[in-house]
């Protein structure tokens, strides 16, 4: 992990992509002087379970997983964050340890701003609040949403669904391009939580069926429909 100066909050385009862009000129002027940022290399981890994180990592580049050990001994990846997306905005109202780990799937630049600053502005700029509050609530939602998918879907739909949301958050309508980001067949299977043996049955299945193509890890969606109905149960 390196550290490195990057540009003024105020002039950095990526907080129009989270609540960062509800913040004012001397807000941002404010948490600028205070933040610090860091490059990641694939596989390198930003914070870990039973870590204070004590803080917001925004991410300017770059994609993570966020993983919870599960009592086999598997991280179940809980979901991915893209550039544009914040991280630890539980730890704002939390004094615990994280019970979540982030690791990076490519490579990655992040700034991090203490909590301290953040708090300052929750109490000054309402709608910097609601936005934060909108984006935590969106988190819980997508938490129940996996939990309520691993008890009513088969490993199959889950993939489905997970390379539907692959393709819409990393990909495009070109079905000769792959998605942006190059997971490991364990990784897939952390994500829709099965064995990767399982996983590679399916994938080969998919690939089979000319949903998909594989060629080492990239990954090509032909198929959007078709995966939309096996993510439907048809």
């Amino acid at each position: 992990m390196i550290k490195h100066k990057s540009p003024k909050c105020e002039q950095c385009i990526i907080r129009q992509l989270n609540s960062l862009g509800e913040l004012k000129k001397d807000e941002l002027i404010r948490i600028s002087e205070c933040k610090s940022s860091k490059y990641l290399k694939r596989g390198e981890v930003l914070f870990d379970e039973g870590t204070y994180i004590n803080g917001v990592f925004c991410i300017k580049d770059g994609v993570c997983k966020v993983t919870k050990m599960s009592t086999n001994g598997r991280d179940q990846i809980i979901k991915l964050v893209k550039k544009g997306d914040l991280l630890g905005e539980s730890s704002l109202v939390s004094e615990e340890v994280s019970n979540l780990k982030a690791t990076a799937i490519n490579d990655m630049e992040v700034c991090f701003i203490p909590k301290e600053e953040i708090i300052r502005d929750l109490r000054s700029n309402t709608n910097f609040t609601m936005s934060v509050l909108k984006d935590m609530a969106d988190t819980l939602k997508e938490a129940d949403n996996i939990i309520l998918g691993m008890a009513q879907k088969t490993a199959k739909q889950r993939l489905a669904e997970t390379l539907l949301f692959l393709k819409k958050s990393y990909g495009s309508n070109d079905t000769e391009k792959p998605i942006e980001i190059e997971l490991s067949r364990e990784e897939i299977a952390n994500i829709i939580g099965t064995a990767t043996e399982s996983a590679i049955r399916l994938l080969s299945l998919f690939k089979k069926e000319k949903l998909i193509h594989l060629k080492g890890k990239e990954l090509f969606i032909l198929n959007s429909n078709k995966l939309q109905q096996i993510a439907e149960g048809f």
